[in-house]
C-alpha cells in the first residue's frame, strides 16, 4: 500500500486539466495499436486522452456507431445523454451531441446543464419505456463517465431500451463499428457546430424527475420521522445536486459534508496505491468521511457517477458485501410485500454470506457472472427483487414490485440504509452482526496478481477439467465452476468451492492482472491458506 494512501494529495500529483483536454482534442489514436482502439469492457469504453485511449476521434466513432445501432434496431424515441464531473466528460459530451444532432436524434440533456448520475439516466429511459423492449418510440441513453476511475480517465457507456448496461452482443457491435470508423479515418461521420448541437438538444429535468419518484422505492417519510442525522459525501461527483434536493424535498436531517466540484478531485485522499479514485468502498478513499462518523447516525457516499454506494456507521466503513447481505435480509425479511417467487441476484464473486441469508429467507438465489448487465432482465420483469455485486453496486424494485432502475443505483442503496435504520432501530452494521451470529462470520479478500495477455486468455478459457484439485485448505472441494449457476453463462475464469470457503479467479479486462477473490467461514488463517493454494492452482493451470 502506498504511504500516501488516505492522506491529502500533494500539489505535484494534481492533474493538469488544460493539458488533458488539449490531448483529447489534439492527439489522434492509432487503430493499429490495440491499446488505442475502442474497447467496451463491463462498463463501456474507458481510458486517458494522454494515452490516446479516450480522444475526440473515439467519441466521434462511438457516437456514430451508436446512431447506426439505433437505426438498425428502429429506436425512434429520445436518447438521454448524461455526464459526470470528470475533466474529459464535458468535451466528450459536446462531441457526442455534435454527431447525434447531425443525425436528427431527439437528444435529451440535463435542463440545468448539470451533471447526471448513471441511475438517473436509467430511470429516465424506463419512465418512457416501462418494461417494453420492442415497439415504437423506444428510448435509450448514453452516460459519459469512467465511474470511480482516476481523474485523468474518461468513459462512455450505452444503455439500450432496457435501461441498464448493454449486453455483449450490443457492445461488441458498437465497438467493432467504431473501430471500423477509426480505421477509415472517420469518413462519413457528420457533425454540426457545438452551438447548433446545444440549441437542438432538448432539456430534461433528470434531477427533479428522479428525486420526486424516490418515495416509490424507499420509505423516506419513515426516515424523516425518525430524525436520523445523515451525512453525505458525493465525492465531487454527479450526485451533489441530487443529495441537496433530496434533503430539501423530503425534509431530511441531511448534511452534505463535501460540496466541492473539482475535475482534479484534489480534495480526495489517495487510494491504496496512491492514485485518486472516487471509490466509496475503499477505506483509504473514504478516510475523511469515516473521520466524521461520530457526527451522524449514518454517513453515506457515492462515486463520480453515483452508481456505487458507501455506508459508514458509528462502527466505521462497511464492507460492500456486508451492506448487500443486510439490505437483502431487510428487504425480504418483511420490509417489502413482494411475492415468494421474486428472487435475489448476486455475482459469483460476492460473499457467500448472501447465499446463506437467501437460503434462510427461503428465497431463490440467482448467481451470475461479474457485470450488472446480468441482472437487467430479472429487474426489468420483476423476477429479481434485488441485484448486487461485491464492488458496491446494487439496485432493487419499487415498493410495489415494479422496476426502478436496471443499472446500479448508489443513491437508493444509501437511502435504503437510512430506511433500514429508521424502521428497525438498528443500523446496517448491527443488522449484519446479527446475521453472522446465526449464519457464520466470513473473512473475504480480493487481490490482483500479475498476468500478461496470454495468461489472462488462458484463464478465461479454463474448464473444470483443467483444475484437478480435490482439496482446498484442508477441505474437500464440493464444486468447480466455470459457468454461473444462475444462468449458465461463462464466468470468464474459475471458481472452486468447499463447505467453508471458496476462491475465484478471472482476468481483468483493462489491466495486466487477474483478480483473485477468496472467502473463508473459518478464520483469517484459513483464508490465508485458501489464497496461497489458490495462487498455486491458478498459476499451474494457466502456465
Amino acid at each position: 500500500m502506498s504511504r500516501a494512501a488516505g492522506s491529502a494529495p500533494s500539489t505535484p500529483d494534481r492533474l493538469d486539466v488544460d493539458a488533458l483536454v488539449g490531448a483529447y482534442h489534439d492527439l489522434e489514436p492509432d487503430p493499429s495499436v490495440a491499446a488505442q482502439r475502442v474497447a467496451f469492457g463491463t462498463s463501456g469504453h474507458r481510458g486517458s486522452a494522454f494515452d490516446r485511449a479516450f480522444n475526440e476521434a473515439h467519441i466521434l466513432a462511438i457516437s456514430e456507431a451508436i446512431w447506426r445501432h439505433r437505426q438498425a434496431r428502429g429506436y425512434s424515441g429520445p436518447l438521454f445523454v448524461g455526464r459526470d464531473t470528470h475533466a474529459l466528460s464535458e468535451p466528450a459530451f459536446e462531441t457526442a451531441l455534435r454527431v447525434l444532432v447531425a443525425h436528427g436524434v431527439d437528444v435529451r440533456v440535463d435542463a440545468a446543464n448539470g451533471f447526471t448520475p448513471t441511475p438517473a439516466v436509467s430511470h429516465a429511459i424506463l419512465l418512457v419505456n416501462g418494461a417494453r423492449t420492442t415497439g415504437p418510440g423506444l428510448a435509450d441513453g448514453i452516460v459519459i463517465t469512467p465511474s470511480h476511475n482516476p481523474p485523468e480517465d474518461g468513459g462512455i457507456k450505452y444503455d439500450p431500451p432496457t435501461g441498464g448496461p448493454a449486453d455483449t452482443d450490443v457492445t461488441r457491435a458498437i465497438q467493432d463499428e467504431a473501430n471500423g470508423l477509426l480505421e477509415a479515418g472517420l469518413a462519413g461521420v457528420p457533425v454540426v457546430s457545438l452551438a447548433e448541437a446545444r440549441a437542438a438538444a432538448r432539456p430534461y429535468d433528470f434531477a427533479g424527475s428522479y428525486v420526486r419518484d424516490l418515495a416509490s422505492v424507499v420509505d423516506l417519510e419513515a426516515v424523516r420521522l425518525s430524525g436520523l442525522r445523515l451525512g453525505v459525501d458525493p465525492m465531487g461527483g454527479a450526485s451533489l445536486a441530487y443529495w441537496a434536493l433530496i434533503g430539501e424535498h423530503y425534509g431530511l436531517d441531511l448534511t452534505v459534508t463535501n460540496d466541492r466540484l473539482d475535475p482534479r478531485f484534489a480534495f480526495m485522499p489517495p487510494d491504496w496505491d496512491g492514485r485518486i479514485r472516487t471509490d466509496p468502498s475503499s477505506p483509504q478513499a473514504m478516510a475523511r468521511l469515516v473521520e466524521l462518523r461520530d457526527r451522524f447516525d449514518l454517513a453515506l457516499a457515492n462515486d463520480a457517477d453515483a452508481d456505487r454506494h458507501g455506508i459508514v456507521t458509528p462502527a466505521g466503513l462497511m464492507n460492500p458485501n456486508h451492506v448487500l447481505a443486510a439490505a437483502i435480509a431487510y428487504l425480504f425479511g418483511g420490509a417489502r410485500e413482494w411475492g415468494s417467487e421474486i428472487g435475489v441476484g448476486k455475482t459469483i464473486v460476492s460473499s457467500s454470506i448472501i447465499d446463506r441469508v437467501v437460503a434462510d429467507l427461503r428465497r431463490r438465489l440467482v448467481e451470475v457472472p461479474v457485470g450488472f448487465r446480468w441482472f437487467v432482465p430479472g429487474l426489468l420483469d420483476g423476477q429479481l427483487g434485488f441485484g448486487g455485486e461485491e464492488s458496491a453496486g446494487a439496485s432493487f424494485l419499487r415498493r410495489d414490485g415494479r422496476v426502478w432502475t436496471t443499472d446500479k443505483d448508489g443513491i437508493v442503496a444509501c437511502l435504503l440504509a437510512a430506511e433500514l435504520t429508521a424502521k428497525t432501530g438498528r443500523d446496517p452494521a448491527a443488522l449484519y452482526g446479527g446475521l453472522t451470529e446465526r449464519l457464520g462470520d466470513p473473512c473475504y479478500r480480493r487481490i490482483d496478481a500479475p498476468a500478461d495477455a496470454d495468461r489472462k486468455a488462458a484463464l478465461a478459457r479454463l474448464s473444470a477439467d483443467d483444475v484437478r484439485v480435490a482439496e482446498l485448505a484442508g477441505e474437500r472441494v464440493v464444486r468447480i465452476l466455470t459457468t454461473a449457476p444462475g444462468n449458465g453463462a461463462p464466468i470468464g475464469g474459475i471458481k472452486v468451492e468447499t463447505d467453508d470457503g471458496w476462491f475465484a479467479a478471472r482476468p481483468s479486462g483493462t489491466e495486466d492482472v487477474y483478480k483473485l477473490y477468496a472467502e473463508s467461514f473459518v478464520d483469517e488463517a484459513h483464508l490465508d491458506r485458501i489464497v496461497t493454494e489458490a495462487r498455486s492452482i491458478v498459476e499451474t493451470a494457466i502456465s
